[in-house]
C-alpha cells in the first residue's frame, strides 16, 4: 500500500548517523553522542516530587483538559509577565501542548489549507519544514544567512505573494544558534501585517542563553497579537524533555483554532504532569540558571578544544548546540559523509547539516548533551579525523 502524505516525507537524514551509532554500540564500540539534542540533565527535584505527590491522588488519573488545566494556564501567563513583561489572558491567549512539536504540528493542521504557502527558514528544525507539508500546505524556504528579513521579503516575491499565508521563525535558532533583537521582531510584525500573514515563533530556547544575551519575545512588539503566536517548551531550561510539556500563546484566533483541533485529537497531558509543570513555572528560577551554567561550560570546552586542534568555531550565545562549518579540506565530501567519518574514525556522533535543509549543507551540529569529560574525549576523537 502507498499513502500519499507519507510519500511526501523524505528519509530522515538525521536518522542515518543515529542508526550507525546504534549499530556501533551494539558491537561494543564507545560512541560519544553529540548528535540528537536530547537533554541529559535530570529534572529538578522539586518538580519530580510534585509529580509523585500528584500521582498518588486517584482523582488526577482521569481524563484531563486538552488545552491545559486552569492553574497551568495561569502559571504560563505569570511566567510571560515576569520574563517579558507581556500580558497573556490565560483563558483565550494560552494553551498547553504536549511538547512544542505537537503544538506546532496541530496548529499548522488547524490553520493551513491545501494551496496555502508557508515561509520556512532554511536550515531549520525539521518540524518547522514538515508540519506545513503534513498539514497539506506548500513550503517556500527563505535563507537565514545574511539579512534574514530581506531574505523573507525575497521569498515573498519569488511567487504569488497572495498564496503565502504564514511565516515560521525560531530564535534562538536550532540548528544555527542565531539570535536576534527586538527591532528584528518589530520589522517582522510590520511585514506580516502588511501582507496579512500569520506568524509562528518557536521560542523553545528562551532559557538557554549566555554571555549576557537576553532573548526578546515577539509578543513584546506592539500589535503582535494581531497576527502572531509564540511557542515554548519546558524541555530545555527545566530539563523536562520526556515530560512533553509546551505551550502556545498569543493571537486569540490561532489559539482558539488549536484548541478546537486538540479537542478532537487528545485529552491533554497526564494531569499530574500538568500540576508539576505548574510548579516548575511558578517555582524558583535557580534551577534554570544552574542548567544554563552547565551548558555554558560544555560550550566553552567544546569550542575551545576544537579551536586548539585547528577547527575554529564561533561560540553560540544561546541554545544547547554548536553549529560548525565543516573544515575546508573535508567540505567536498558533504555533511553526511563527514558526519559518518567522525563517527567511524573519531567515535563521535554529530548531526549533518543537510538534515536541517539544503542550506544546511556544509555544516554539522553538535549537541551539548554529554558531560565535560566526554566532551573533552570527543575533541580528541575529532582530532584523529582532522589530522589523519
Amino acid at each position: 500500500m502507498e499513502f500519499e502524505r507519507i510519500k511526501q516525507l523524505p528519509p530522515y537524514i538525521l536518522g542515518v548517523v543515529t542508526q550507525m551509532m546504534i549499530e556501533a554500540r551494539h558491537k561494543g564500540e564507545d560512541i560519544i553522542n553529540l548528535g540528537m539534542g536530547n537533554p541529559d540533565l535530570p529534572t529538578p527535584k522539586h518538580i519530580v516530587e510534585k509529580l509523585k505527590e500528584a500521582s498518588d491522588k486517584p482523582k488526577n488519573h482521569r481524563y484531563s483538559v486538552s488545552r491545559g488545566i486552569p492553574k497551568l494556564r495561569m502559571a504560563i501567563a505569570k511566567w510571560y509577565q515576569r520574563k517579558f513583561g507581556v500580558t497573556i489572558d490565560p483563558d483565550s491567549e494560552a494553551i498547553a501542548t504536549i511538547g512544542a512539536k505537537e503544538g506546532i504540528s496541530h496548529l499548522l493542521l488547524a490553520i493551513s489549507s491545501p494551496g496555502d504557502e508557508v515561509l520556512v527558514p532554511d536550515p531549520c528544525y525539521p518540524i518547522h519544514r514538515w508540519a506545513p507539508v503534513i498539514a497539506g500546505a506548500t513550503i517556500r524556504p527563505y535563507s537565514v544567512e545574511g539579512d534574514t528579513l530581506k531574505n523573507i521579503e525575497l521569498a515573498l516575491q519569488a511567487g504569488d505573494s497572495s498564496a503565502v499565508k504564514g511565516l515560521i521563525l525560531s530564535y534562538p535558532s536550532n540548528p544555527t544558534t542565531q539570535v536576534v533583537d527586538l527591532p528584528f521582531f518589530e520589522k517582522v510584525i510590520a511585514l506580516a501585517r502588511q501582507h496579512k500573514i500569520w506568524v509562528i515563533h518557536d521560542l523553545a530556547y528562551a532559557d538557554l542563553v549566555f554571555d549576557g544575551y537576553e532573548p526578546p519575545s515577539i509578543l513584546q512588539v506592539a500589535g503582535a497579537k494581531e497576527c502572531a503566536v509564540e511557542i515554548y517548551s519546558l524541555s530545555k531550561g527545566y530539563s523536562m524533555p520526556g515530560w512533553r510539556v509546551g505551550f502556545v500563546v498569543g493571537n486569540k484566533e490561532m489559539v482558539y483554532a488549536l484548541t478546537r483541533m486538540k479537542s478532537y485529537l487528545d485529552y491533554g497531558m497526564f494531569g499530574p504532569i500538568q500540576i508539576a509543570a505548574t510548579v516548575a513555572l511558578d517555582g524558583p528560577e535557580r534551577c534554570v540558571k544552574e542548567t544554563v551554567e552547565v551548558y555554558r561550560r560544555r560550550r566553552d570546552i567544546l569550542c575551545d578544544g576544537l579551536t586548539r586542534i585547528g577547527w575554529s568555531l564561533e561560540k553560540p550565545k544561546a541554545t544547547m548546540f554548536v553549529w560548525g562549518k565543516i573544515p575546508e579540506r573535508f567540505i567536498k565530501q558533504g555533511s553526511l559523509e563527514f558526519a559518518k567519518q567522525l563517527l567511524q574514525k573519531g567515535r563521535v556522533a554529530v548531526s549533518p547539516g543537510l538534515g536541517f535543509g539544503e542550506r544546511g549543507e556544509g555544516y554539522v551540529r553538535f549537541a551539548l548533551v554529554e558531560n565535560e569529560k566526554r566532551i573533552r574525549q570527543a575533541v580528541q576523537g575529532i582530532k584523529t579525523v582532522l589530522t589523519g
